[in-house]
């Protein structure tokens, strides 16, 4: 274990990052302000950017290769209503058996590129039992279960040029974009609400226990699942704005006698049926993101 963790931190140096990051600027004629990370089903985002530039993973040096269903694997460019983007169609996970620094890779590129917004998107499993499949639930906070276990993308050496040492994590959310989220929704006139609440990260692959399901709601969770914290400590580590969505693909199981399971499938056909919702929400979210040099 001790040496499982030694390899979570000692993967890049700082020039591994640059050199990804000056492979994609000698490639691309964007220059981004806003970095997108499209979670499970998520990734049809990236087709309302306009003069679109699109690179797969596998092309990029230092990049990992998405393996999971749902994920493109790909890194895409151009335009969304008026802001400079870069999307990712797929994300890494823990489960896939990179390590928290290849997880987290992209976000300290985008930094390096001049990024200063970080949108995470996520499927997610209904721990609130007011939670709907094909709600949205604007990430309000998060629980870092794999740190209670010693597992934080910021062990190891700290770079000062990314970030400082110790870190708060408090305000991780930006509240000023969560109020103009809640502005917008109305705006859209949907009949469900715009939920909000707190996100709870699991290592996967596997669905949770009704046990599991249990504990995690008494911490205090809201929706549950198996990816965006660490890109989300470190785009904080970073300086970077945050926020975010789970988009609710199932109901967690919290009966013994049901015979009703999750699965991979069924997630992905219920992202389908709501992600169109959500990508047209990201859209009009780009319009309140402030001009470059005021990330909070």
């Amino acid at each position: 274990m001790k040496n499982l963790r030694k390899i979570s931190w000692l993967l890049f140096t700082y020039e591994d990052y640059q050199n990804t990051t000056k492979w994609l600027l000698c490639r691309t004629k964007h220059r981004p302000q806003v970095a997108v990370i499209c979670g499970s089903g998520l990734g049809n985002l990236a087709d309302r950017l306009t003069e679109a530039q699109s690179f797969d993973y596998s092309e990029i040096p230092n990049f990992p290769r998405s393996t999971v269903p749902g994920h493109a694997g790909r890194l895409v460019f151009g335009f969304l209503n008026g802001k400079v983007c870069v999307m990712m169609q797929g994300r890494f996970h823990m489960y896939e058996g990179y390590s928290l620094s290849k997880v987290t890779f992209p976000v300290r590129v985008f930094f390096l590129m001049g990024v200063d917004t970080l949108v995470v998107t996520n499927a997610a499993g209904g721990l609130n039992r007011e939670f709907e499949v094909g709600d949205i639930m604007l990430i309000r906070d998060h629980i870092n279960l794999p740190g209670f276990s010693g597992w934080n993308p910021l062990q190891g050496p700290n770079d000062e040029r990314f970030g400082v040492r110790f870190l708060a994590m408090s305000d991780a959310y930006d509240r000023d974009m969560r109020q103009k989220a809640h502005s917008i929704w109305k705006q859209m006139g949907e009949q469900r609400e715009l939920k909000e609440g707190t996100y709870v990260m699991v290592t996967g692959p596997t669905f949770e226990t009704v046990a599991e399901c249990s504990l995690l709601q008494q911490l205090g969770a809201d929706a549950v699942g198996m990816s965006t914290v660490p890109e989300v400590i470190v785009a904080r580590h970073c300086g970077l704005r945050v926020f975010g969505f789970s988009l609710i693909t199932n109901k967690v199981i919290l009966d013994y006698e049901t015979r009703e399971r999750v699965n991979h499938e069924e997630v992905l056909e219920a992202g389908k049926q709501a992600a169109q919702k959500l990508e047209q929400f990201v859209s009009l979210l780009m319009t309140s993101i402030p001009p470059p040099g005021k990330a909070s």
